[in-house]
């Protein structure tokens, strides 16, 4: 895993590819996480059970990975590039970060 590496976006960053169409979300929270509060346009496969094959083909977009802070998301691309994908970015601060930054989220994920 030592070759492998994990690149931080933003909030801001992570919103504006998704609006545009560049980024897929992947929210590796768990699903009463999701349910409480998700991200408008995440795809959820929890990390709890993580296997990079349920990841969705993200029809040619960069595959972002987020979490609640941003410590699962990296765990979560490191699993991912271990297992051959090309997944190296997450979204640093997670769902917390993304708040912050007065992004919207949704309820009932």
């Amino acid at each position: 895993m030592a070759d492998h590496q994990v690149h931080d976006l933003t909030p801001d960053e992570v919103s504006k590819g998704i609006a545009e169409g560049r980024y897929f979300l992947v929210d590796v929270r768990e699903p009463n996480e999701v349910a409480a509060e998700a991200y408008p346009d995440g795809v959820v496969v929890p990390l709890s059970s993580f296997d990079p094959s349920d990841i969705p083909d993200p029809q040619g977009k960069q595959v972002v990975f987020a979490c609640r802070s941003g410590k699962r998301s990296v765990t979560a691309s490191l699993a991912a590039q271990a297992a051959g994908l090309p997944y190296d970015k997450h979204l640093a601060g997670g769902v917390l970060g993304w708040k912050a930054a007065g992004l919207p989220t949704k309820s009932g994920g």
